[in-house]
């Protein structure tokens, strides 16, 4: 039996690093159309991109997509979903995916994967996902947020810094670290119940996350409990500046 789900897809317009990223195009087609393509192959129940500007909502309407139009004082995705679910009147236990609008190559496994991770753990206020970590420079690098889950696939902890740390596996510092076996790399994909999410959103920010600059900290920090489970597929990277787009590009097209 499928799991019911909605996705969102915030689409901001306004990119430090890449301004007009939503509508920046990869193959002939604006980044946030290949979003939606995607989502919309997850099974989902319904997709809907939630902007600020109206050339993101003109360009969506454009191949069909449903638009929301939300506040644009919002300063995270997570605040935009929120606002979608209480503008149209969602219950608090039905499940919301937040595929992020700058993740051209996300499986549509993976959305569909944490939706069920949701579903089937019935304790869990949100799911997410995560793949291995091969590398140290990966594993040390503080743009690869890590997390480390408990035993019964609860996270423990998100961060920037190399966890878990082998203190026996690095003599010689940071650069000398060995062992980085079963560290796992959080992929950015969240699935709430959508009363967890309007907690989240109403909440202010907490001390880890403003430390961390990690919004799921918020979460952890105030008792919701997150299902972690590694990827199913591992996804491609996402877009963050020109030089990844013209990457991801070249990658659209060899698919």
């Amino acid at each position: 039996m499928s799991t019911p789900f909605r996705v969102v897809i915030p689409a901001r317009y306004a990119s430090t690093r890449l301004p007009g990223k939503p509508l920046r195009l990869l193959a002939g087609q604006p980044m946030v159309q290949h979003v939606y393509a995607r989502a919309c192959a997850s099974g989902a129940a319904e997709v809907i991109i939630a902007t600020d500007d109206a050339r993101v909502a003109s360009a969506c309407a454009a191949f069909g997509a449903r638009v929301v139009m939300t506040d644009p004082e919002h300063v995270s995705g997570t605040d935009r979903l929120a606002e979608v679910a209480a503008l149209e009147g969602w219950r608090h236990d039905e499940l919301v995916i937040n595929v992020q609008g700058d993740e051209p190559l996300l499986p549509p496994e993976n959305v569909a994967q944490a939706a069920a991770l949701l579903m089937t753990d019935e304790g869990a206020d949100i799911a997410t996902l995560a793949t291995p970590i091969h590398g140290l420079h990966e594993f040390i690098d503080p743009n690869v947020v890590k997390v480390v889950a408990a035993a019964n696939g609860r996270a423990l902890y998100f961060s920037r810094a190399p966890i878990p740390w082998s203190r026996d596996s690095a003599p010689a510092g940071l650069h000398s670290q060995t062992a980085f076996e079963g560290a796992l790399r959080h992929v950015g994909l969240y699935a709430y119940r959508v009363g967890a999410l309007r907690q989240l959103a109403a909440w202010a920010p907490s001390p880890l996350e403003l430390t961390e600059r990690l919004e799921q900290l918020r979460a952890l920090e105030n008792g919701l409990v997150i299902a972690v489970a590694v990827a199913v597929v591992v996804p491609g990277p996402g877009v963050d500046t020109e030089a990844d787009a013209v990457a991801v590009e070249r990658m659209l097209l060899a698919q």
